[in-house]
C-alpha cells in the first residue's frame, strides 16, 4: 500500500518541479480484488493494485488539474507540465479561492471511527472461495441456482497543498452480492462493510434463498396504489435521487428541487436526516476534496429542509447571492468535489435517524391489511427533476400482503412515484442500517411502509 510518507515524499518532488503559484496533489487508489461466481460455481478471480496522483496546479486564478498513475520521475514532471499548460490557458475564475492551509484543513476534535481492518487487507482468494462455497452450499440444498461477487479492497485516499495542508485516510472494505434463481422467481441481498468479520455470507444467501423460494409461481395483481413496505435496500435507491440537489451549488443554478422549498415542510414531520461521515455505521474519509473536515450537517428536520452542504467557494459565493437569506446557515461543511469541477459539492454520508418507535420488517407486514413487499428496486430512473418523480421496477423479492401476512410472490411491477410524495406517506420506519443497492451510493437508512405507492404496469415476470 502506498503509505502517506511516501506520498509525502511524492508531492516534495512534484512541488519541486512546479513553477505555479499554488500546488495541490490527491492521491488515491489501493488493492481490489474480486471473486465472481454464477451457476453454483466460481467463474473468475481479479485483482489489482494501482494507484493515481492528480495534480493541479495555480496561476493568478487560472486552474486545472492532470493525472497519471505512474510515479517514476519523468512520469512526475509531465503531469505537473501538463497541469501547468492546461491551467495556463483557463479563463480565470473569479470564484477561486487560495487553497486551504493546514489550519483550515485540520482534522475536527473528536474520535474517528477505525474503517481499516486488518483482516479485511489480509482476505485471500482461498477466503472469498470459503464464502462462495457457503453460498452455493445454501443454494444446493434448495435446489436454487446462484450467482453474484465477493469482493474485498483497501484503499488510501489523500490530499497535499503548497500551503502546508495534509490529509490523509485509508480504508478497506468487503462486499457481497448474491441472486438466487428459481425457475420463476428470484431473491436477491447485498452488504458492504469495512470490517470483513460482519460479513455473513450464509446468511445472506438463506435470506436470498427464502425470497426465491417463497415468490416461486407469482401472480398477477392490478397496478394502482398500494401500502408498501420498502427494506432498505428499495428505500436507499430510491431516496439516493434527491441528495445532489441539497448542494449550495444546485441552488444557485436553480437546478435542485429545493428550489424555493428550504424551510417549507415538504416531507412529514417523522422524516430526520442529517450527513454524519463520522457515524459508525458510515465510511469514508473525513474530508472532502479539498482537504476541508467533513461536518455533521442536519439536512432535513421533522420533515423539513433546514440546511444545505457547501464547499469553500459555493459558500462564499452563496453568502453574495439573493438566496443567503433564505437557505439556512452557509458555510463551508467539508462536502466539496476536486476542484475544478461543476457539480460543486454534495452529502454523500446520509444518515436517517432513528425513530422514536422503530418498527421490524414484520410488524409493518403484521400491520397491513392489503400492501407490497418490495425486496428492491431497479432501473430507476428520474421523469420530473422538480417533483423528483421516479419510475423503475421492483425486482427480486415482490410479494403480495393480505390480512397481516406475506401470501405469495406477484408479477413485479414499474412505479412512477413522487419522492415528495413518498416521504410524506412514510407510516412506520425500522431501525436504520448500512444499506447497499445498486443506484446509489451505500447509506444509513430504515425499512419503510409507505402508503399510496403508484404502481402504473405489470410485468411478465
Amino acid at each position: 500500500m502506498l503509505s502517506r510518507d511516501q506520498a509525502a515524499e511524492v508531492f516534495k518532488r512534484i512541488k519541486s518541479n512546479s513553477t505555479a503559484d499554488e500546488v495541490e496533489v490527491l492521491f488515491y487508489g489501493g488493492k481490489t480484488a474480486l471473486t465472481r461466481f454464477a451457476n453454483n460455481i466460481i467463474h473468475q478471480n481479479v485483482a489489482e493494485e494501482n494507484y493515481s496522483v492528480s495534480v493541479r496546479t495555480v496561476f493568478g486564478g487560472r486552474t486545472a488539474r492532470a493525472t497519471t498513475n505512474k510515479l517514476d520521475e519523468d512520469s512526475l514532471k509531465r503531469v505537473v507540465q501538463a497541469s501547468e499548460s492546461l491551467a495556463k490557458v483557463q479563463h480565470p475564475d473569479p470564484d477561486l479561492l487560495p487553497m486551504p492551509n493546514s489550519g483550515e484543513g485540520a482534522r475536527a476534535t473528536g474520535a474517528f471511527p477505525v474503517r481499516h481492518f486488518a483482516q479485511t487487507a489480509a482476505v485471500t482468494p482461498d477466503l472469498r472461495a470459503d464464502g462462495v462455497k457457503k453460498i452455493v452450499s445454501v443454494a444446493n440444498r434448495h435446489k436454487l441456482t446462484t450467482a453474484g461477487i465477493f469482493s474485498s479492497a483497501e484503499s488510501v485516499e489523500g490530499i497535499f497543498n503548497s500551503r502546508g495542508l495534509t490529509s490523509w485516510h485509508t480504508q478497506t472494505s468487503s462486499e457481497i452480492s448474491i441472486t438466487m434463481l428459481d425457475g420463476d422467481s428470484s431473491g436477491w441481498q447485498k452488504a458492504n462493510y469495512p470490517d470483513v468479520g460482519q460479513q455473513d455470507p450464509a446468511g445472506l444467501a438463506e435470506i436470498a434463498a427464502r425470497k426465491a423460494l417463497t415468490s416461486a409461481s407469482p401472480r398477477e395483481i392490478p397496478p394502482g396504489k398500494y401500502t408498501v413496505i420498502l427494506e432498505p435496500a428499495a428505500v436507499l435507491d430510491m431516496v439516493g435521487f434527491m441528495f445532489f440537489d441539497f448542494g449550495g451549488l444546485s441552488i444557485l443554478d436553480q437546478r435542485s428541487f429545493l428550489n424555493n422549498r428550504i424551510g417549507a415542510q415538504i416531507f412529514g414531520p417523522n422524516i430526520n436526516v442529517c450527513d454524519d461521515v463520522a457515524h459508525p455505521l458510515q465510511a469514508g474519509a473525513p474530508f472532502d476534496g479539498e482537504g476541508i473536515p467533513r461536518q455533521r450537517v442536519q439536512l432535513i428536520e421533522n420533515g423539513i429542509v433546514r440546511r444545505l452542504v457547501y464547499a469553500r467557494a459555493t459558500a462564499e459565493k452563496m453568502k453574495r447571492s439573493e438566496h443567503k437569506d433564505r437557505v439556512g446557515p452557509v458555510e463551508a461543511t467539508g462536502h466539496g468535489f476536486a476542484l475544478p469541477n461543476e457539480m460543486g459539492e454534495a452529502p454523500l454520508n446520509i444518515v436517517f435517524d432513528t425513530p422514536a418507535d422503530p418498527k421490524t420488517v414484520e410488524q409493518m407486514v403484521a400491520s397491513t391489511e392489503r400492501g407490497v413487499l418490495i425486496t428492491r428496486l431497479w432501473y430507476i430512473r428520474e421523469v420530473d427533476p422538480y417533483e423528483k418523480i421516479l419510475t423503475g421496477m421492483t425486482r427480486d423479492g415482490t410479494f403480495y400482503v393480505e390480512g397481516g401476512k406475506v401470501r405469495h410472490g406477484i408479477l413485479n411491477f414499474r412505479f412512477n412515484e413522487s419522492l415528495l410524495h413518498m416521504l410524506s406517506n412514510v407510516e412506520a420506519m425500522g431501525t436504520p442500517v448500512r444499506a447497499s443497492g445498486e443506484e446509489s451510493f451505500d447509506m444509513v437508512v430504515p425499512a419503510m411502509k409507505v402508503r399510496d405507492f403508484n404502481f402504473t404496469e405489470v410485468t411478465k415476470f
